[in-house]
């Protein structure tokens, strides 16, 4: 498994938020527009639970953890990207067991901040708040998209206090 390019491959979680340059990533996604909120849970599961093996089926395997991508702040509905960097750009359409149609598509390059977050689920929304706050005072701006990386695979038997999401989200190019 070929390691992911930095900042990808933190080892250890970013308690503060970082500013670094992010390379662009392929990767192999399940889109949707308008998804409801509510619904979450089972787009993760319909995808995640299915995607590695229908990837190895093509030769294409995960570089590192899963992760939602979001093209606008969700509110009601999102507009997101859910799936795993790969190895290999993904040119077909693959349909999962559950029915979602996966393709092909990028982790952007360009400068990103980005932050963990050590914690369940539940506390992601805060999390997100606190790091487009401190964003904000570093007086950088965010763009979209922005995306979180499930760090710690999600089981059953894992502890919430210790999983761990890394937050990214673009920034503004510099001038100069």
């Amino acid at each position: 498994m070929s390691s992911m390019p930095h900042p990808y491959d933190a080892a250890e979680p970013a308690r503060e938020c970082q500013v670094t340059e992010a390379p662009e990533v392929p990767t192999a996604v399940v889109s949707q527009r308008e998804y409801p909120m509510h619904a979450m849970p089972t787009l993760m599961d319909g995808t995640f639970s299915h995607l590695v093996e229908a990837l190895a089926e093509v030769g294409i395997h995960p570089i590192g953890p899963a992760f939602a991508l979001h093209h606008r702040a969700p509110v009601s509905t999102a507009d997101l990207e859910v799936g795993f960097p790969v190895d290999t750009p993904l040119t077909e359409t693959l349909t999962l067991p559950s029915g979602y149609e996966v393709t092909g598509s990028v982790l952007p390059s360009g400068r990103v901040g980005w932050i963990s977050h050590l914690g369940g689920y539940g506390g992601l929304a805060e999390k997100w708040g606190a790091f487009t706050e401190e964003i904000g005072e570093s007086e950088e701006q965010m763009m979209y998209p922005f995306w979180e990386f499930y760090v710690t695979p999600p089981a059953p038997d894992v502890n919430p206090a210790t999983l761990r999401t890394d937050l990214f989200s673009l920034l503004e190019p510099r001038e100069g």
